[in-house]
């Protein structure tokens, strides 16, 4: 496979803890080290349509045809919107890499799951079905449709500024950016 240079990094704007309803989405698409493009969406909190509306944005969006790999800010978005990698990969036909600063603590997570959201067994399946995070140049990773070695070359190509790649980045600051409460994390 050839080093992909088209790339859609996706995270989600921070909301209230309280916040029910849709959350905002941010797709930044870069080409090599370029901005060329931003997309916004919006998924449900803690729902269930975030692979579908990735799908939707992504195939509905002008740069699909030049896309060669989808990143996303953690395999959840909008709270427990848990996303199908596999499912996405292949609606997509474009790999998938989830990327995590951390290690995600899967225990406490399959705990929260299973008792307090709903539909929280299926969602843990997901996260099991992505498979377990492995250290990748730096950063723990899930991946789908790309082998280990093209993902370390890609965030090693891509992590310019931080050990984060540009492109989720790049969607981190907008997303943090276009609403009045802040990230508490770090990019």
């Amino acid at each position: 496979m050839v080093l992909p240079t088209h790339i859609i990094g996706f995270d989600d704007v921070p909301f209230a803890k309280a916040h029910k309803g849709d959350v905002t989405v941010v797709g930044a698409i870069f080409t090599e080290e370029r901005l060329d493009g931003v997309i916004c969406g919006k998924v449900r909190r803690d729902g269930a349509n975030a692979t579908s509306r990735l799908c939707e944005l992504i195939l509905g969006s002008r740069f699909h045809h030049h896309l060669q790999l989808i990143m996303l800010q953690g395999i959840a978005l909008a709270g427990f919107n848990v996303v199908d990698i596999h499912e996405l990969h292949r609606r997509t036909s474009l790999p998938v890499l989830v990327i995590c600063r951390k290690p995600p603590n899967l225990p406490r997570i399959a705990k929260a799951l299973c008792e307090r959201v709903r539909g929280g067994r299926r969602k843990w399946r997901l996260i099991q079905k992505a498979g377990e995070p492995e250290i990748i140049a730096g950063v723990w990773a899930q991946r789908a449709g790309i082998s280990a070695e093209i993902a370390h070359r890609v965030i090693a190509h891509t992590a310019i500024h931080s050990t984060i790649p540009e492109p989720l980045r790049t969607a981190h600051i907008i997303a943090s950016g276009i609403t009045a409460l802040r990230s508490r994390h770090r990019v």
